[in-house]
């Protein structure tokens, strides 16, 4: 029987810690140890020796890419705990609420910070969406699911998103050619956001906006933060690419998440001089408990992901694997293309990793040299399921955040994901044979 067991499928394995995630969660209020539980059975159960997995869970602690995505968060926290501080997010959310209803500010806002591909940046819009419930009508699980869904609307296509971007290396296309394709979904997925979550929302019966102030600060002085992130980032990213064309490999390598910390050490800075704040008040945000709290939940995401990433003891990599079951058990092509990058986002939460475990055996499978009337519609297809199955992976870092920040279940927030999903994924099916059907 035990041997039974652990000779189980790669995919059994995957889920079964995914779904003991869950479970723990949903009894245990701290995420850190319900992940934690989960990367501890999917190491055992793959096979993984003991020294060899404390070996993967280390290199996972101290590779650069974690302390970075740390620092990141921290940084995150800080700056929303800055604009809190400063008046910043009151005075936002009063401009969008001035606007927008209750129910269109819960969702403009997060989308708003959206556009800032930063890991853990439903954390960020999560207190201006808190906010936008003047009455303390709305629950808590709605808030984290609303909070997070139109987070998520514009990385289908994005430029700035690191997915977006290895994709269209991987699959060889034109960045103009690759935002075409994936653009509609923003459309769709804002669509099933308000049919499945902001209807559920009441507007409040003392009136559902402010008055508008036309003394408040202007709208764009309140998202200057944001703007500044994104601006440095691109400013960073096209210098360090002149540079790159002028001297070529005498250049250092540009770490992805080193623009963006730039970008966010440049907002900080900018809120100081534009509403600046008391050393004491400095002290207390820097070394707030909760933000450190949540860098360690990311760093406990990575050496989950580590395992997922990594070789297995027959020197196979766990993904690789996962394919040759499929191939195995007779799963026609078009399945693999859907299941494959929608396995490997939901069991990892990242777009770069889905991507870049999925992408290059999805594309090989079309052969060499596809015609546009393959390639298109096979990107279109394993990209949006992919990135559907990053959204309600009970590991993405967003999620577990957001829920953290509100106080609510994981498990129950990913059921209620699952409506909106299912239909950007019913989407995304059509699309496949319409694109292909068309080229």
């Amino acid at each position: 029987m035990l041997q039974a067991v652990m000779e189980a499928p790669v995919i059994v394995k995957v889920m079964a810690a995914l779904a003991i995630i869950l479970l723990v969660s949903r009894f245990c209020r701290h995420l850190i140890v319900s992940i934690a539980v989960g990367a501890v059975v999917l190491a055992l159960w793959a096979g993984y020796p003991l020294a060899g997995a404390a070996s993967i869970a280390w290199g996972a602690i101290i590779s650069l890419d974690t302390i970075l995505l740390a620092i990141i968060v921290l940084q995150v926290i800080w700056l929303s705990s800055v604009m809190t501080a400063g008046g910043v997010m009151d005075d936002l959310v009063g401009a969008v609420r001035s606007r927008v209803s209750q129910r269109g500010s819960m969702a403009v806002l997060p989308a708003v910070i959206g556009l800032l591909p930063m890991p853990g940046g439903a954390l960020f819009s999560a207190p201006l969406v808190d906010s936008c419930d003047v009455n303390g009508d709305v629950s808590a699980a709605l808030k984290t699911q609303t909070n997070h869904w139109f987070r998520h609307i514009w990385e289908y296509w994005w430029p700035l998103a690191a997915g977006v971007l290895l994709a269209v290396d991987i699959a060889g296309l034109e960045i103009w050619q690759f935002m075409a394709l994936q653009a509609p979904f923003t459309l769709f997925a804002v669509g099933a956001g308000y049919w499945f979550l902001l209807r559920r929302i009441e507007q409040p019966h003392s009136g559902p906006t402010m008055e508008k102030d036309d003394g408040a600060p202007h709208f764009l002085s309140l998202v200057l933060p944001i703007v500044l992130v994104i601006g440095t980032y691109a400013v960073v990213k096209i210098a360090h690419a002149g540079l790159e064309a002028r001297w070529g490999e005498a250049v250092p390598a540009l770490h992805r998440y080193v623009p963006m910390m730039i970008g966010l050490v440049v907002a900080l800075l900018a809120l100081q001089v534009q509403r600046p704040l008391g050393v004491q008040k400095w002290k207390e945000i820097l070394l707030s408990r909760r933000a450190f709290m949540m860098a360690a939940i990311v760093v406990v995401v990575r050496i989950y992901g580590a395992f997922i990433e990594g070789e297995l003891p027959n020197g196979v990599l766990l993904v690789d694997q996962m394919r040759q079951e499929m191939a195995r058990w007779g799963i026609p092509m078009v399945a693999i293309m859907m299941a494959l990058p929608f396995i490997s986002g939901f069991a990892t939460g990242l777009s770069v990793a889905f991507v870049g475990a999925s992408f290059p055996i999805v594309i090989n499978l079309l052969g060499s040299n596809p015609a546009a009337g393959e390639l298109l519609p096979t990107v279109l297809l394993a990209y949006a399921f992919g990135y559907v199955g990053v959204i309600i992976s009970p590991v993405h870092v967003c999620l577990v955040v957001a829920s953290e920040h509100f106080g609510t279940h994981l498990l129950e927030n990913l059921v209620a994901l699952l409506k909106p999903s299912a239909a950007v994924l019913m989407v995304a099916f059509m699309g496949y044979h319409v694109v292909g059907w068309l080229l």
